[in-house]
């Protein structure tokens, strides 16, 4: 089990300062003791409306040449709209991002059923554009946006798959229900061999109890490709020890010990993908990326820790 750094993190978006460039992240994920970084295919760190093939063939050198894995490319889909040119947006993004990975000798592209979106104009903190987390009731237009979904993940699964690329749905809402139940229904529906699961414990949200997450572990399987795990909820104590806060959409902390536990005994072995994709506050005001530094220098020794004694 491997840790990589998000570039999310250090996106200009979440704090008060500048992007990071991706060679500046890359050298970032090597500062904090991370072996990977996953790219956040998105303006202003790594759209590949902004890099040409030079481009990316010098970011691969360098992360080569900094012994840091390109462990994944992370898309922003949205394949829901009822909006046909929306949907056909969607798609032309998606054959970008996947010749991107292809470049960068990336086989893993990460994608969402039905991103909502980031509000940002380039100045300030981002915020995000309002979502409904569905029930497990489904009406009609829930049902449609359902099948828009699986049939465009179909679609540029069939474009991966001729280049040797993964699709690895995460279990984010909209459209998909906290927890791991609508996720693998929707992966199995879409019924290809390269289409696996990015599987987040923190959209687990209040279900931490170490009998869900094992149940999840068990029915996931050998589907899960790659995880993330937030930097945004964790404390240095007087003696140095790292604890953490509540995460305040589940209203208790993330259950991340049974979590590795049953990653573990399952033997994956992919990447654990660090974000810190809220913004960072403190007594009330957003703070600058010396902030988001200590932010991610916890949450990595935490997880190193982890994963180390358990």
């Amino acid at each position: 089990m491997k840790l990589a750094l998000f570039t999310v993190a250090y996106g200009g978006l979440w704090y008060d300062g500048e992007a990071l460039s991706l060679k500046d992240q890359i050298l970032k994920a090597k500062e904090l003791g991370f072996e990977g970084l996953s790219i956040e295919a998105k303006r202003p760190v790594a759209s590949p409306l902004d890099l040409d093939r030079k481009a990316r063939e010098e970011i691969k050198e360098y992360a080569d040449s900094q012994g840091i894995d390109i462990c994944a490319i992370e898309s922003m889909s949205n394949f829901a709209s009822p909006v046909m040119e929306q949907r056909e947006n969607n798609l032309a993004m998606m054959r970008d991002i996947l010749e991107m990975a292809r470049d960068l000798d990336v086989d893993i592209v990460k994608v969402f059923a039905a991103w909502s979106g980031v509000k940002w104009d380039g100045g300030g903190v981002a915020e995000y554009k309002s979502f409904n987390v569905p029930g497990k009731s489904m009406d009609k237009e829930d049902v449609q946006k359902w099948a828009r979904v699986r049939k465009g993940i179909r679609e540029v699964a069939e474009w991966a798959e001729d280049i040797g690329i993964t699709l690895a749905l995460q279990n984010h809402p909209p459209v998909l229900s906290p927890g791991y139940e609508d996720v693998l229904s929707m992966v199995k529906e879409i019924g290809m061999d390269n289409v696996k699961l990015c599987l987040d414990v923190p959209l687990f949200y209040e279900r931490q109890s170490d009998e869900y997450i094992k149940e999840a572990v068990e029915k996931c399987g050998d589907l899960i490709k790659l995880s993330h795990y937030g930097a945004w909820n964790f404390e240095e104590k007087e003696n140095g020890e790292v604890l953490q806060t509540p995460y305040e959409s589940a209203g208790k902390p993330v259950n991340y010990e049974a979590w590795i536990r049953e990653l573990k005994r399952i033997g994956y072995d992919g990447y654990l993908a660090q974000e810190l994709c809220l913004p960072v506050i403190e007594n009330h005001e957003i703070q600058g990326i010396e902030a988001a530094d200590r932010e991610n220098k916890l949450a990595a020794r935490y997880m190193k820790n982890l994963i180390a004694e358990t």
